[in-house]
C-alpha cells in the first residue's frame, strides 16, 4: 500500500499508510491536525523514498523480526540475492527483483496494477 504523507500545523511531515485512493484529506494527530501533503509525497517522504525511488524496504511482505534469520535462509537456500532487515522486511532493488522475490515465496501483490511478470 502506498505511503502518503501529511504536514501538521508546526511544519513536520507524518507519513501514513492506505489503500490506493483511500487516503482523506486529514488526520487527527494527538494535539493537532494534519493536512494531507501532495508535494511532499512527490519530493519523497521520510522513509517512503517517493516517486518510485528503488530500492524499497516491503513491510508488506516482511516478517516477524524473530523470524528474519529463516527468510534470509530461505532466500540463500535458492541462490536467490535478497537483504532482510533485523526487523524481517525484504529490501527491493528494482521492481523485478521485488516480482521475482514474490513469486519465489508464492505471494502474488493484487494492487500491483498488471507490474507483476
Amino acid at each position: 500500500m502506498p505511503i502518503y504523507c501529511f504536514t501538521d500545523s508546526s511544519g513536520e511531515t507524518h507519513e501514513r499508510i492506505f489503500r490506493m485512493g483511500e487516503a482523506p484529506a486529514q488526520i487527527d494527530l494527538e494535539n493537532d491536525v494534519a493536512t494531507r501533503d501532495h508535494a511532499a509525497e512527490w519530493a519523497g517522504g521520510q522513509q517512503s523514498g517517493g516517486k518510485g525511488e528503488w530500492p524499497i524496504v516491503c513491510y508488506a511482505s516482511g516478517v516477524n523480526a524473530a523470524q528474519a534469520p529463516e527468510l534470509r535462509k530461505f532466500f540463500k537456500d535458492r541462490k536467490f540475492d535478497c537483504e532482510v532487515t533485523n526487523d524481517g522486511d525484504p529490501v527491493y532493488r528494482n521492481p523485478q527483483h521485488r516480482t521475482k522475490a514474490l513469486k519465489l515465496r508464492g505471494l502474488h501483490d493484487e494492487s500491483s496494477f498488471g507490474t507483476e511478470t
